[in-house]
Formats: C-alpha cells, sequence, structure tokens
C-alpha cells in the first residue's frame, strides 16, 4: 500500500513538474517548482527548506521518490528496465517450454534478462567531495558546476532540448547538453539504480545527512527474515546489506520496493524514535559500530554548519507593424548583459540561477533562451532579435524557485529600468533619408522615445528619454534595419527605479 501511495505522489509531481517544462499549466502546477530543494536554498526559502528536512528527518528520503523530478525519471528507467525484462524473461521461458513439448534434445542457454542489484559500499569521498566543491562553487558564482549536476535543473535541460527539437526551434548547446544528461543518467539508472542520486547529486548527499537519523524507516525482523536475499536484489539504491540483515539509511530513498519485494514480511516501515535502531531484534551493535554512529553524527554537524553557512553567504511575437522580414535579427553585442525584471542586478541573477530552464519555457516572447558561454553556460540571458518583453508580462518572475528572479507585478515592472536604449544613426533609416520611419517611437510602450527634426536632416530621428526608459526592447525588436536594429538596449549591471 505505501509504496502504490508513493508511486501515485510521484506520478502527480513529475506529470505536474514534466508540463511545466513544456510550458504548460504554469498556474496550476508552478507551486512544484518552489517546492524544489537546492532552488529554495539559492532563494534562501527557509519554509521550504525546513520543511524539505523535516519530511526527511520524520520519514526518511521520501524527498528522492516523490518530488525530486530527476529521481522519479530514474525510477521509470528502472520501471522499464524490469518490465522489458519480464517480458524477455518470459519469452524464453515459453520458448523452452515448446522445445520441452517437442522432444528436441537441444539444450539451449539459458540467458539471466532480469539483473539483480547487489549491495554496495558508500562511496564516501566521491558523495562528499562533490558536495563540497558544489558548496564551494556558490562562492565563487560557479554555478556551472551546480546547473550540470543538480537534478531539478539536469531534468529541466532534458525537457526543454526535446521540447526544441519537437517545436523545431533547436539550441544547439542545450540541445547536446540536455542529450548527453538524458544519455548518461539513463545508463546509469539501467546499469546502477540510483547510483546518480547516492553518488553524484549534491541534493541526495545533502539529504542523507538527514536521513541516516530518520524517524520512521524500513526495518528487518530477524525473526521472520529467512535470508533469501530478495530484498537487496531488488533494492535499487544498493543499501541493504543482507549478509549482516543492515540497510544504509544516508542512502536509502524510501521507495517501499523491498517490502513488496519480501514475501515474508520481514521488512516493515516503522517508527523507531531517536535510539536509532537499524533493525528489529538485532543485538547490541559492537563498540566500533558506535564510533562509527559518533563519526556520522559529527560529519552530520559539521556538514549542516558548512551548508548554513553557505547559504548565509549567498544572502549578500515575432515581426510587428506590418514590416516584412528580408534578414534575421541579429542579437547585438552589448557591453552589460540584459537580466529580466525582478532580477535586481547582474551579479545577483547569475549567483541565484540554477539554470532550470523554467523561466525560459515559460516566456512567452522568446526573449529569454539558454546561454552558450562558457561563463554563464545554460543560464538564461535576455536578446530581442525574436520578440520583446512585454510590460504587461511577468511570467518569469512569477515562476523562478530559486530567487534569481524575485516576483514583480506589471505596475512595478514598469517602473524598473534593466537597460537604456540608444540610437546609432548610422542604422536608421530616417536619419540616412530613406523614409519617415517612427517605428520605435510609435510602439515603445513608455513613451521614451520621441521623434524630433534635425538640422540638415529630411526626416525626424528617434531620441531617448533616459527617465523614461525601461529596457523591455520594443524599439529594438520593432525596428526595421536589417541584421542588427539602429536602436539597441544596453543592460544596467544594477537595475534602478525610474522616477
Amino acid at each position: 500500500m505505501l509504496r502504490k501511495f508513493r508511486i501515485a505522489l510521484a506520478a502527480v509531481f513529475f506529470v505536474g513538474i514534466t508540463l511545466l517544462f513544456v510550458g504548460i499549466g504554469h498556474d496550476w502546477w508552478g507551486w512544484m517548482a518552489k517546492l524544489q530543494f537546492l532552488p529554495s536554498a539559492l532563494a534562501l526559502n527557509f519554509a521550504v527548506i525546513a520543511g524539505i528536512l523535516l519530511l526527511t528527518f520524520v520519514f526518511g528520503r521520501v524527498y528522492c521518490s516523490v518530488i525530486c523530478p530527476m529521481g522519479v525519471f530514474q525510477d521509470l528507467v528502472l520501471w522499464i528496465r524490469r518490465t522489458s525484462g519480464k517480458w524477455m524473461q518470459n519469452a524464453q521461458t515459453r520458448k523452452l517450454k515448446k522445445l520441452k513439448e517437442s522432444g528436441s534434445t537441444e539444450k539451449p542457454k539459458v540467458k539471466q534478462y532480469l539483473k539483480r542489484f547487489d549491495y554496495v559500499p558508500e562511496h564516501k569521498w566521491v558523495r562528499y567531495g562533490v558536495l563540497v566543491l558544489s558548496i564551494v562553487s556558490l562562492f565563487v558564482s560557479g554555478q556551472m558546476l551546480i546547473a550540470l549536476i543538480a537534478p531539478y535543473s539536469a531534468y529541466g535541460r532534458v525537457v526543454r532540448s526535446i521540447v526544441g527539437v519537437a517545436s523545431g526551434s533547436v539550441v544547439p548547446a542545450l540541445l547536446i547538453t540536455g542529450l548527453l544528461t538524458l544519455v548518461i543518467i539513463f545508463c546509469c539508472a539501467w546499469l546502477w539504480g540510483r547510483e546518480y542520486c547516492n553518488t553524484v547529486c549534491p541534493v541526495g548527499t545533502t539529504l542523507s545527512l538527514v536521513s541516516r537519523f530518520s524517524l520512521f524507516r524500513p526495518t528487518i525482523d530477524l525473526s521472520k527474515c529467512t535470508s533469501c536475499g530478495r530484498c537487496g536484489k531488488g533494492c535499487k539504491a544498493s543499501c541493504i546489506d543482507t549478509k549482516n540483515h543492515r540497510i544504509d539509511y544516508s542512502r536509502c530513498v524510501d521507495c517501499f520496493d523491498c517490502m513488496d519485494n519480501c514475501t515474508e514480511g520481514a521488512l516493515k516501515y516503522r517508527f523507531v524514535g531517536l535510539k536509532g535502531a537499524r533493525i528489529e531484534a538485532e543485538p547490541a551493535a559492537p563498540a566500533t559500530q558506535e564510533s562509527g554512529s559518533d563519526t556520522g553524527r559529527r560529519a552530520f554537524l559539521a556538514a549542516t554548519a558548512f551548508v548554513g553557512t553557505a547559504m548565509a553567504a549567498k544572502a549578500q511575437d515575432h515581426m510587428h507593424g506590418g514590416f516584412a522580414e528580408v534578414v534575421p535579427k541579429q542579437n547585438p553585442e552589448r557591453g552589460t548583459r540584459l537580466v529580466p525584471f525582478g532580477a535586481g542586478s547582474v551579479q545577483s541573477f547569475y549567483d541565484h540561477c540554477t539554470a532550470c530552464q523554467l523561466c525560459v519555457s515559460a516566456c512567452p516572447n522568446g526573449v529569454l533562451r539558454p546561454s552558450t558561454d562558457f561563463e554563464h553556460f545554460m543560464q538564461p540571458v535576455m536578446g530581442y532579435e525574436k520578440g520583446y518583453c512585454r510590460p504587461e508580462c511577468t511570467a518569469c518572475s512569477q515562476v523562478c524557485p530559486a530567487g534569481a528572479i524575485l516576483p514583480v507585478n506589471p505596475g512595478q515592472k514598469q517602473t524598473i529600468q534593466i537597460g537604456l536604449a540608444h540610437v546609432n544613426l548610422e542604422l536608421c533609416i530616417a536619419a540616412n533619408g530613406k523614409d519617415s520611419c517612427g517605428n520605435c517611437a510609435y510602439h515603445c510602450p513608455s513613451g521614451a522615445i520621441r521623434m524630433v527634426e534635425k538640422e540638415g536632416m529630411q526626416y525626424k530621428i528617434p531620441t531617448v528619454v533616459e527617465s523614461q526608459c525601461i529596457g523591455c526592447g520594443a524599439c529594438e525588436n520593432l525596428c526595421p534595419s536589417r541584421p542588427v536594429s539602429a536602436i539597441t538596449v544596453r543592460g544596467n549591471a544594477i537595475h534602478h527605479t525610474n522616477a
């Protein structure tokens, strides 16, 4: 029953978060993104962080089996492996039966299609080494490591790469990294189960420091156990030591598969309290094991203090107007990057962003897309060659779970200046006497662009009222000049409010 309940909840979260990355139902499923651990940590959402840690302390690592989309994806891969293995095993059985019935003397080779798992000791140096590197990267703004290995961001990258192929809007860097992530995670899950979760994933390692002391845990009743080994062979986390009748609770993801596999009812999920009993009816642990427990507690306290310190440090439409597109627009070189309304500053945006691609999927105007440069690899970058940031749209600020883009309403958005428009008269149609254009002034939503007369000019030319410009990019996007617009927006390193 517990396993079925876990699967049902996991299916709801998996479908909801997948739809979010596809760009469907942000109003319905947006809250699921806010429950992801690493984005919440970067956003300093202490309520969510405390909730997840409390959930783990009470029930174990159910977060990894229910809420984390990458964890559920690995379970899906394992289900495919198990189902295909059973089908091939049944096909072999039917073939052997037919040969026997026909009286054939042929002795066919019997293959084992249902690969079993075995207990594997935890790789401590890898687990905690990756965790320390992840935390250090936050201090030095090395978000690329987090973007590549964090489970939520990795899953978002996979979905967005598939969506890009399906929609025909492929970003080569995203496609390559997304498909590479998909292949690696798929192969790891197929061959070794939850090895990614228990060796590489920094979220899994962080939660493992708490789950080893969880109040509810799967336990082994020695009075019923027949040492058949079925639980260990079916454990995708490879955390059940059947020879010594022990469970490594730091790696157990509470999938409850072992309870379904046990035909004797020796495995139970029960309350053990703070005493830390590993199994029912187990003899008292030797002194060497007790010292190991003390070591685990010290590691837990040290890592918790380290993570807390790190978190505290982190607190510091296409063409419009009837003009035909002759050649595609090009995103101009900008001295300072443009980052979304609500980011506050370029530095704050990139310090908090986990490159999950959720804001990219939510952007209805094609303004946000993943960056391909090494410094901000896969983190979003703004560009106005495909559309502009409409003043009434606040989609990205409403879905960001990491605090990289803080929520803003349309009224607030129209008072924030993320960049300033600049006119290049050498490219301007009106300034070159070709036509009386005025497209930028006509479409500027804040009235920051005005057409003025200038001596020696046949037509009026555009000028920018700096105090009114918000940097939305409508002028740049709708300028008929190709391939580079005659009016472009230069980003502000720190956003400020217009008077």
